[in-house]
């Protein structure tokens, strides 16, 4: 195998890796607004708004309706009330068009928490959470990244981690800790 072989097979593979995480706790969240849906129904999702409630759980996934966006989806739904037990919101983002997320809000978050569309990836950019799939096409999609934004606007916890099952427990957890440290 050639030297220029190697390289490319080298670079590819680290295109093709998952990122970590850039933002770490302490840094501040970049704010946004994005077109969202819930429940099937198309509204303004504003973090700002969402913040002043409590700490939102923010998770970015690669594609709506594929196999572990749906298993993430199906475990957020159905730990919604333990989250909202603890004040805590959850709003999923991937770079699928609205009119995916209408569908995914239902059929998948099962009608429990919102799902904001990002096509033009300003969000995922935003939180250094895009990553190329490793697929022929090259495609570029949001990674599995979970954050969890405080409402002083910074990020209290963050997570990189292909096992969607671990998004729900890790983010559940730091937020029930960090509200026993902080009753309302």
């Amino acid at each position: 195998m050639n030297i220029r072989t190697l390289l490319a097979a080298a670079s590819l593979l680290l295109l093709t890796q998952p990122a970590t995480a850039a933002l770490k706790p302490g840094d501040a969240a970049p704010g946004f607004s994005a077109a969202a849906a819930l429940g099937g129904k198309d509204f303004n999702f504003s973090l700002a708004d969402s913040l002043k409630k409590g700490p939102v759980v923010l998770y970015f996934y690669p594609k709506s309706f594929t196999r572990g966006c749906t298993i993430e989806a199906h475990e957020f739904a159905e730990n919604s009330e333990r989250f909202a037990a603890v004040g805590a919101s959850i709003v999923g983002v991937s770079g699928d068009p609205i009119e995916v997320q209408r569908e995914f809000s239902t059929k998948e978050c099962r009608d429990k928490f919102p799902v904001a569309a990002d096509p033009a990836f300003s969000i995922i950019n935003a939180y250094d959470a895009k990553r190329l799939k490793p697929s022929a096409t090259g495609d570029t999609v949001a990674d599995r990244i979970s954050y969890v934004i405080l409402p002083d606007g910074k990020i209290g916890f963050a997570l990189t981690d292909s096992n969607p099952s671990r998004h729900i427990e890790d983010t559940l957890e730091f937020v029930r800790k960090w509200r026993d440290a902080h009753p309302r």
